[in-house]
């Protein structure tokens, strides 16, 4: 099949009329709902945005390949759109987008479809092909563009592979495997294995690369490959089969860097400048498989279900914080209806949310459902001795549980015919998969509660003690300043928020201020320390930091991490504590400066209240900046 069989002349624009990013996924959307390819065309610009949350697929280099697979395409499809002044799709690269290519695969697509959707983004690796589309000047020449260049790469792909084994059977040269594969095997999957290709090729290094792509696993490895190569590349953003590289040097990193950072990935591989594989890992529940370079496994599943379960509970908690201040106590009817919607909806859904996302990172959408409920019978189902449930642990619970339920029987259901595929997803996977998590949540509830009131009653009963969790809350929120120990803390911060523990969450966020604060102080003290794109920098860290952007300090800690990760921590870690000293508790999760009204504490006043929380939080950025200055050298020849 053709690339051309698939893009006819009524899914193409010549000149895109949008600008940005979403106005332009609508255009090629309704370019593809016009021409007949689409059942529901809102269910399938949901899962293009869906695949553009886990990364843009503004690829750069002047070219987007918006993409997905759904049961919303009618049939396999692509859409063509360019704008010759360029537009803004929040590319890779930062610059203007001139080439649009929207995928649209569905879900019964046949593997020759699939593998023609895929051969597309191999072609726009030429820059020269990129010029000639937009140049053309009519439909029909792009048609013939198309055409005359999917011929040539296919002589060209044989030339180069007939060159490869030659190259590979003399053992000359340096010797290196790769993998790639990206969360919908269509587009970004193929991009980096030709440019790994192509990059190896210039470099003078033979190099072997799997694709694990939609129609499935392409120029597997052998063990006699692995054995030769001197490094193993794992450009991934899902999970692949790597106990078979145990031993070896093997790179871990998200399939765009494939895509852009091919030599200094080979460089890597060559000079084996990776740590050694050490094969099977169960802590992380991914024993066999890794992918992505930077969340995986255990920590994957849970930052999937908090990150959409999150405007739950901000948005919950600041309505609920404000429900506070209109006057819930004297019966206001407007802060009857703010508690309403903030506690008794959005919060209510909270732990549901969580479990859901977390089963569907797991199970992909089948465990949707089944983690939704499992969560929901963790958070409603009464015992004797707690009316409310085993809270956000049973929502962690619930949605592992789901995740792996579905897994099984998704599992154990595909030596099913053909002809019944159809009837997995609305069918079997929901039915099998409420009634087998539900009936193992309903039955475990019970203990998950007693755990669960067991650790609200420690929290309680901590006292002075709840200093030294200060301590620890805000000084974990600086250590990697957004990542795993950060969002750990919060996360942590999360869960006793939900259990009625507003402390840890006033750590957290406290903590999390000082060190984008703390730089930008250090930025404007200490100016002889750093260079005047780092002071342009701290600028921005000042209003990052007030809004609890603990990201902000990145750069500072990127260029010099053995300063100023020691001393954001220090600091955050002493803004912890003195919120703990004070009693202070937070009611809204999140916010910065724009929350604080919502500060309390039932050992002083609420004007001191928030005083003493503003001042803990000035305190740490203080220390931060000043041990941060007297750790830096000067900066010379500015």
């Amino acid at each position: 099949m053709k690339i051309t069989d698939l893009l006819k002349q009524d899914t193409m624009i010549l000149e895109l009329e949008a600008e940005k990013k979403p106005e332009i996924i609508d255009e090629l959307a309704d370019k593809l709902d016009e021409a007949g390819r689409l059942h529901d065309k809102e269910e399938f610009k949901k899962a293009i945005l869906a695949r553009e949350e886990q990364g843009t697929t503004g690829i750069g280099e002047g070219v987007a390949i918006p993409h997905a697979k759904t049961a919303a395409v009618k049939e396999p499809a692509i859409a063509f759109a360019r704008k010759k002044d360029g537009a803004d799709y929040e590319s890779l690269d930062g610059q203007p987008t001139y080439l649009f290519f929207m995928i649209a695969a569905s879900e019964g697509a046949d593997q020759a479809h699939l593998e023609t959707l895929s051969s597309l983004s191999t072609l726009l690796m030429d820059e020269s092909f990129r010029e000639k589309l937009l140049q053309a000047n009519s439909r029909e020449e792009i048609a013939k563009l198309i055409d005359e260049k999917e011929s040539d790469n296919k002589e060209d792909q044989e030339e180069e592979e007939a060159q490869q084994a030659s190259q590979q059977e003399s053992n000359e040269g340096d010797f290196v495997v790769a993998v790639t594969a990206c969360a919908t095997g269509i587009a970004h999957t193929y991009m980096a294995a030709d440019k790994l290709k192509e990059t190896a090729k210039e470099m003078g290094v033979n190099i072997k690369v799997e694709t694990n792509g939609s129609s499935g696993v392409k120029n597997k490895l052998t063990q006699d490959d692995i054995d030769r190569a001197k490094g193993v590349i794992v450009a991934s953003d899902i999970s692949v089969e790597t106990n078979r590289f145990k031993g070896k040097h093997v790179i871990q990193t998200p399939v765009a860097k494939g895509i852009h950072e091919p030599k200094k990935l080979i460089e890597q591989a060559v000079n084996q400048d990776a740590p050694v594989f050490e094969g099977e890992d169960d802590s992380e529940g991914e024993g066999s498989s890794m992918g992505g370079g930077e969340k995986t496994g255990f920590y994957k599943h849970l930052m999937n279900g908090v990150s959409n379960m999150l405007p739950f509970v901000v948005g919950g908690g600041i309505l609920i914080a404000l429900s506070f201040l209109w006057g819930i106590e004297s019966e206001n009817q407007l802060a009857q209806w703010l508690s309403t919607i903030g506690g008794g909806k959005a919060f209510f859904l909270m732990v549901p949310v969580l479990a859901g996302f977390i089963a569907q990172s797991i199970a992909g959408r089948p465990g949707l459902a089944p983690g939704m409920v499992g969560g929901l019978i963790a958070t409603t189902t009464a015992t004797e001795n707690a009316s409310g449930g085993s809270g956000f642990l049973g929502g962690l619970i619930a949605g592992f549980l789901a995740g792996y339920v579905v897994l099984l029987i998704q599992q154990a259901l595909k030596n099913l015919p053909d002809s019944i595929d159809g009837l997995k997803p609305v069918l079997f996977y929901p039915v099998f998969g409420l009634l087998i998590t539900g009936l193992i949540m309903i039955t475990i509830n019970p203990v998950l509660v007693s755990v669960y009131t067991f650790i609200q009653d420690w929290l309680e009963g901590l006292g002075s003690a709840g200093i030294i969790v200060g301590l620890i809350i805000g000084g974990m929120m600086a250590v990697d300043m957004g990542g795993p120990v950060n969002k750990a803390a919060y996360t942590f911060g999360l869960a006793t928020l939900d259990a009625g523990n507003y402390a840890p969450i006033a750590a957290a966020m406290a903590g999390g201020m000082v060190p984008p604060l703390g730089m930008a102080l250090a930025t404007s003290i200490f100016k002889n320390k750093f260079t005047n794109q780092e002071k342009e920098t701290g600028k921005t860290a000042y209003a990052m930091g007030a809004s609890f952007i603990t990201e902000g300090a990145i750069p500072f800690a990127a260029a010099d991490p053995g300063r100023v990760i020691p001393a954001s921590v220090i600091g955050s870690a002493i803004t912890g504590g003195l919120v703990y000293l004070f009693g202070l508790e937070l009611l809204a999760p999140h916010g910065g400066i724009f929350v604080i009204g919502t500060v309390q504490s039932e050992m002083i006043a609420k004007p001191l209240a928030i005083l003493f929380y503003a001042l803990a939080v000035i305190v740490g950025a203080i220390i931060t900046a000043i041990i941060a200055g007297f750790l830096k050298k000067p900066i010379e020849n500015r």
